[in-house]
């Protein structure tokens, strides 16, 4: 097995002030290691600190004095005190855009921002999660990296492979968006497309990790799924130093697995903790396309448990039917005073087109859902339009061009009288 192969490199790994592994549902602790389930109960593993005591405004200082990429925080995650010196794509510190222009068409009157990540090295908030499960796999010794993805993982993973020398393996559902597919297997790593739904996908990867096919694959997801997903916390971090070291007041998070969402949660908690922001309520909501919504559904009917869905939408990167943080994503919700929305396709579409034409912002479909599920909260009601709101962008439109109909308004004779006669001015 793997984690047979790295088993001697565990006993002596350093990633920063990350002390051990913890169970998210009985709370047992073990040590650092390639692994992603309680031995105990089977809960998920999340990884554990002793984050930096003392002065805040000191370590204000230090974060704001660091690279202009996610190592700024590496004091607050599972990364050696070295990270930034490693070849890898330095991703993070991405814009987050005042957006007025959509503001205004919302009726948003508090301020609202968009966290733009289509700014990363691959165009997607995946290069934060895959630069964190580098580290790990250079840590316990693997020599390929590997996941399942929806397809902005896959070109997360080949990239950041290619960058720190490892070998690559990713796999993705047969039928995704063309864009996603070259951009996955540009980079020279191996691509493999499964027949099914990255559902599919996700059990063969879970397999394979049990086969002698796997020795020395970390898969980003699966068995360094622990540190991957520590990632995501980087966008809590950087939203709140953006808005001058303060918590929004909501923000909208779009659901795949759910792992995005319950790390923000985290980023968020671990700054008060660390008296970097002022402790004052925050609302969290989920945001899920109608064809792919087990976690909406749940919670519209006051459910705990989410139920899998065959996914059809053509947000084919929130596209997961049985999401694994689904549970948490609802208890998070639920306890910020937050919800969970879905939209249709020609919502997600009519979004996109939305934050183009207001913003100057190309969003793939995930970019859609957000805008079109904060549309439908402050018209709803739930989302209060006089606060602080952030949206998440997560990738760029490029990826996801055939979700978009657009071309030329007009096509014209090169002279003078053919523009005055297609009357576009």
């Amino acid at each position: 097995m793997a984690v047979q192969a790295v088993e001697s490199a565990t006993t002596a790994v350093s990633l920063g002030s990350a002390v051990a592994l913890s169970c998210r549902e009985c709370g047992e602790r073990s040590d650092l290691g390639p692994v992603f389930a309680c031995s105990s109960c089977f809960g998920p593993l999340e990884v554990a600190y002793e984050l930096p005591a003392g002065d805040p405004e000191e370590l204000r200082r230090r974060i704001e004095a660091g690279p202009a990429s996610i190592w700024r925080y590496a004091p607050l995650l599972p990364v050696p005190a070295d990270v930034a010196e490693k070849p890898n794509l330095n991703p993070g510190f991405t814009q987050l855009v005042r957006a007025d222009n959509l503001a205004r068409e919302l009726g948003v009157t508090g301020g609202l921002y968009v966290k733009d990540d289509s700014g990363n090295p691959t165009h997607s908030f995946k290069d934060r999660v895959v630069a964190i499960a580098v580290e790990a796999a250079r840590a316990f010794g693997f020599t390929t990296l590997s996941c399942s993805s929806t397809g902005n993982l896959a070109g997360a993973v080949g990239a950041a492979a290619a960058r720190a020398g490892f070998k690559s393996c990713v796999f993705i559902p047969h039928d995704l968006e063309a864009g996603k597919v070259v951009m996955a297997a540009v980079y020279g790593g191996d691509l493999v497309g499964i027949e099914g739904t990255y559902d599919d996908v996700n059990r063969f990867c879970s397999e394979l990790i049990g086969d002698p096919l796997g020795e020395g694959w970390g898969f980003v997801n699966v068995n360094l799924r622990p540190y991957y997903g520590e990632g995501s916390k980087t966008l809590a971090y950087e939203i709140c130093e953006q808005l001058g070291w303060r918590l929004p007041d909501q923000i909208v998070v779009p659901i795949a697995s759910g792992s995005q969402l319950t790390k923000i949660d985290k980023g968020l908690k671990e700054l008060v903790a660390l008296g970097l922001v002022e402790d004052r309520p925050y609302k969290i909501f989920g945001a899920q396309a109608e064809g792919c919504s087990p976690v909406s559904r749940a919670f519209k009917e006051g459910h705990d448990v989410v139920r899998p869905v065959k996914p059809d939408t053509i947000a084919k990167s929130l596209a997961i039917g049985n999401p694994a943080d689904g549970p948490y994503v609802l208890d998070i919700a639920r306890r910020t005073g937050g919800a969970v929305e879905d939209v249709t396709d020609e919502e997600i579409v009519d979004a996109i087109r939305l934050l183009a034409r207001t913003e100057g912002i190309f969003a793939e479909t995930a970019g859609g859902v957000t805008v079109g599920v904060t549309r439908k909260l402050i018209e709803n009601g739930q989302l209060d339009p006089a606060l602080t709101t952030v949206v998440l962008n997560t990738g760029d439109g490029l990826k996801t061009l055939d979700a978009v109909a657009a071309g030329p308004t007009a096509t014209i004779r090169p002279s003078l009288d053919a523009f005055r006669a297609a009357a576009l001015s």
